[in-house]
């Protein structure tokens, strides 16, 4: 992603991005408003040029840091500011590094850095509260992290990590979409399993926690796709973790299928597509040659596999009456045919099924003609 140009008007005249709805200028300003607006222009770009040459200089004093810290709450897109106050923070840590001369001495120099990174934490969030989907933000709080984690003792850093924890759970209740989000949580319980091994912890993973999480944030909007993507990247670990047996395995999975087909049976002509994508992921675990290391069951028979497949051929069968108009109903039923004759070489269902199928995908999904199109020269005879 490019940065904003320090030059540019735009990022003063931006409103914060909420999900689904994109940043947009405010009005025009006219007369005494379009003064005042080029007056913080040229302060901006004055303040932008000052920075710029401080930095040269290497000056990297608190006066500087409170300059990045002003151009920043007005364009937290500025890259290059982010960048500097690193520099900052860095000079500012190495004056700062524990020596060897003293328990005394070592405990002062840690508090002093603890207290530049909980005050740069303090900073960034006003910034991810008006601005939430900013990348520069997110990473940055993140590199803060890190040095922590570089600098300071385990048990501080760890309460530090375990805060952030906290925060993005706050953020996610607000914006319970925010795939930013969703990826900063992600890190986090990463850093803390880490964290958990290195102070020889027993409990380390927090695989079972964050699973009960993505169920949590499903039940309270179906239509979360980071919280369905994160689900299927747990359950592996989570299954391999439980130690559990094929039976434990086949359970689960029943139990997944039903979840998201209540959920597609709900609404299934709705545009949304995080629904579909899981179910085509469960539905991956009866394909031919799928990948064991991400698979929920493992060593299904073909018999087991084509009966699940026509199961859930029958039942969206079913969802389609009233739903006609629904594209992701007609693909999935190509897509478990497909399957299917993979596995006994026999079509489960008749060929002018599948040709009217494929039609209404040519009639309902235009911008996808030509797949569909060598699809059908593919299949039919």
């Amino acid at each position: 992603m490019s940065s904003v140009s320090p030059c540019s008007t735009h990022f003063l005249r931006t409103n914060p991005e909420k999900h689904g709805v994109p940043r947009t200028s405010g009005p025009k300003a006219t007369g005494q408003g379009r003064e005042k607006e080029l007056q913080k222009i040229q302060e901006y770009r004055a303040l932008v040029d000052t920075v710029n040459t401080k930095i040269h200089q290497r000056q990297y004093t608190n006066d500087v840091l409170g300059m990045t810290t002003r151009l920043l709450e007005t364009n937290p897109e500025y890259y290059t500011i982010w960048n500097y106050r690193r520099l900052l923070l860095r000079s500012f840590f190495e004056n700062a590094t524990p020596s060897t001369s003293g328990t005394e001495d070592s405990s002062n120099k840690y508090s002093t850095v603890q207290q530049y990174i909980t005050d740069d934490l303090a900073f960034l969030l006003p910034l991810l509260r008006k601005f939430p989907k900013c990348y520069w933000i997110w990473n940055y709080r993140l590199w803060l992290l890190a040095e922590a984690t570089r600098l300071l003792p385990s048990p501080i850093v760890y309460q530090l990590w375990q805060k952030e924890l906290g925060l993005v759970g706050k953020m996610l209740t607000l914006d319970s979409r925010n795939f930013h989000g969703w990826g900063y949580r992600r890190q986090v319980v990463s850093a803390l399993e880490q964290l958990s091994v290195a102070m020889g912890s027993t409990t380390t993973s927090m695989t079972e926690d964050e699973f009960a999480y993505t169920t949590k944030m499903i039940e309270s909007n179906l239509s979360n796709f980071s919280a369905w993507h994160r689900r299927s990247r747990l359950i592996p670990r989570l299954l391999s973790e439980r130690n559990a047996s094929h039976g434990e395995r086949r359970e689960f999975l029943d139990e997944d299928l039903a979840l998201v087909q209540r959920a597609l049976w709900a609404d299934p002509d709705s545009k949304d597509q995080s629904l579909w994508f899981y179910h085509q992921y469960l539905i991956s675990n009866f394909k031919s040659g799928s990948p064991q290391d991400a698979s929920i069951i493992l060593g299904l028979s073909n018999e087991d596999k084509l009966a699940y497949l026509k199961a859930q051929i029958d039942d969206l069968l079913e969802m389609l009456d009233g739903a006609e108009t629904c594209k992701w109903i007609y693909q999935r039923l190509v897509e478990l045919s497909l399957m299917s004759k993979s596995l006994n070489d026999r079509w489960p269902v008749e060929i002018s099924d599948l040709e009217k199928w494929i039609n209404k995908l040519l009639e309902l999904d235009p911008l996808r003609k030509g797949r569909w199109q060598d699809l059908r020269k593919q299949i039919l005879p």
